[in-house]
């Protein structure tokens, strides 16, 4: 993962928690606390095991933890430069969940490496959408969850998010069940 995924983790842990705790994960995990290079891949073994680390610190479980840097990572990515990509996404929720997909086209110009998941919308009703969730990483349909949180707060537009099917029972992908407060005409 670049070291802007990197970067976004401390940036929660740090201002959730402070720096000593961020210090003592970076020792758990063996990871240099030196920074990251943000247009920098890193092995996705660094994040993983920052994130392992931070359930260990923090007494937390790590989906708890996914699901928190999801919604944090919608605020951060914006302030770190990548707001005006976020806004030629949609200026609504299912609008923006529609054009994930293109948005991180978009985003893979600047990181050639990129290795995003993959989203699609399915069955969308006056009050909810299907959102298909692909990774080729496991274990991080949390964050996926915290992001559409996230979103709901960026469009002021209440959201729950329910796993209906996942990866964990043997499915190829997760698809999430995202109910929000009807748009009004």
């Amino acid at each position: 993962m670049y070291g802007l995924i990197n970067t976004a983790v401390k940036d929660l842990v740090v201002s959730r928690f402070g720096e000593a705790k961020w210090d003592e994960i970076c020792r758990r995990a063996k990871v240099g606390d030196e920074g990251f290079a943000l247009m920098q891949k890193y092995p996705d073994e660094m994040t993983y095991a920052l994130v392992g680390a931070a359930s260990e610190v923090l007494g937390a479980p790590a989906a708890v933890l996914l699901e928190a840097f999801g919604e944090h990572w919608t605020i951060f990515s914006a302030e770190a430069g990548f707001g005006h990509l976020l806004d030629f996404a949609g200026n609504n929720l299912v609008d923006f969940l529609r054009n994930l997909d293109s948005m991180h086209t978009r985003i893979g110009m600047t990181f050639t490496e990129l290795a995003p998941p993959s989203f699609s919308v399915s069955d969308v009703g006056p009050d909810f959408v299907r959102l298909h969730y692909r990774s080729k990483r496991p274990g991080l349909t949390p964050v996926a969850i915290g992001m559409v949180k996230g979103l709901g707060k960026r469009f002021g537009t209440p959201v729950t998010v329910e796993r209906e099917i996942t990866r964990d029972e043997g499915h190829d992908h997760d698809v999430l069940l995202v109910r929000f407060e009807p748009v009004a005409a």
